[in-house]
């Protein structure tokens, strides 16, 4: 159960963030933080629009996200990066935990190559978390840590490259292996063609070798 939001407007999404907090009487971590726009500074003046938040206090699930939020920030802190860090949900259903945001110009060094920096930081989060005193073990919250929207954008690309590949398998009869990627992106290709009448998938190879090979209909999905 959470309170009405607030939404606040100002020349930066800092200034309206730190508006609707001072509004809500609600620390960083306390509260769910969505950007509805970015705003633009246009030129001259000219075009210029304002940046827009939408601030909302947790009130349940907060511990384990308020958890997540402080261990980012700690371990970033140390990496000497200068980026903002919000709670984007409290508890994401889809996630199963928390989604913490890290936003600003220095939050692209955190991506790494096909994400993989990306996804060191939040295991690292999740193994912090599961492991602190009171945590039900590795059955707990699952942590989802994203950078400017990134998770979002290279789903959007793997499937667009799923979609086109398994058209040509299905157009030519002969299986495509992909290039090696992180389990996670592995799941999202056998999630976007599980529905696909022409092809089926399956993971193959070991370690950092390991790809999703993408086969005529007769093949067989799994990972």
């Amino acid at each position: 159960m959470m309170e009405e939001p607030v939404i606040r407007t100002a020349r930066t999404v800092e200034e309206a963030e730190e508006l609707a907090l001072k509004e809500l009487g609600a620390d960083r971590n306390e509260v769910e933080v969505e950007i509805l726009s970015r705003g633009k500074a246009g030129f001259l003046g000219i075009g210029a629009e304002p940046a827009r938040v939408r601030v909302r206090r947790i009130t349940e699930d907060g511990d384990t996200a308020s958890f997540a939020l402080n261990t980012v920030k700690e371990i970033l802190d140390l990496s000497g990066i200068s980026v903002g860090i919000n709670i984007r949900s409290a508890h994401d259903q889809d996630v199963g935990g928390p989604i913490i945001d890290i936003t600003g110009e220095d939050a692209g060094l955190l991506i790494g190559r096909r994400g993989q920096t990306l996804q060191a930081l939040q295991f690292m989060v999740n193994m912090i978390a599961r492991n602190r005193p009171g945590e039900s073990g590795p059955d707990g919250a699952r942590i989802m840590v994203d950078v400017e929207r990134y998770r979002q954008r290279r789903e959007g690309s793997l499937k667009d490259m799923a979609l086109r590949v398994a058209s040509r398998v299905a157009q030519t009869g002969r299986p495509i292996a992909l290039e090696p990627m992180p389990a996670a992106d592995r799941r999202v290709i056998h999630m976007s063609l599980a529905n696909n009448s022409g092809v089926s998938t399956e993971s193959v190879g070991t370690g950092d070798d390991r790809r999703v090979q993408i086969l005529p209909a007769s093949g067989t999905t799994q990972d």
